[in-house]
């Protein structure tokens, strides 16, 4: 079985998981398309170790680009930045490697131990 997400106006609107024959005969008359996604696909990477499908697993309200033809969540913060490799959000700062806690602050565009 596959996973597909139902694509409109580049937006995830739905996810299924079906076998790929099953479009062979499903009619669909709503607007847009239905890609497939990858359940093990994460900011590019197969978890199982295969090849990955559209640089992340497709949820609602994800962002569908067809020219990158990747999946990724909106964008979190204005000051984030995509990562073109691997369609995932980076922070201007990165994140403090202690075992804290940690909440983004847009506003001071640093990092607040919670």
């Amino acid at each position: 079985m596959a996973h597909y997400a139902k694509v409109k106006d580049g937006i995830v609107t739905e996810v299924i998981r079906a076998e790929k024959s099953f479009f062979n005969t499903f009619i669909d008359d709503s607007p847009g398309a239905w890609v497939q996604t990858s359940f093990n696909t994460k900011c590019g990477v197969h978890t199982g170790g295969g090849t990955p499908l559209r640089k992340n697993f497709a949820a609602i309200g994800y962002i569908y680009d067809a020219t990158r033809d990747a999946f990724y969540p909106p964008q979190p913060y204005p000051s984030w930045t995509l990562n073109e490799s691997t369609c995932s959000w980076n922070p201007p700062v990165a994140m403090p490697s202690n075992p804290s806690m940690h909440i983004w602050n847009e506003t001071t565009k640093a990092w607040n131990e919670i």
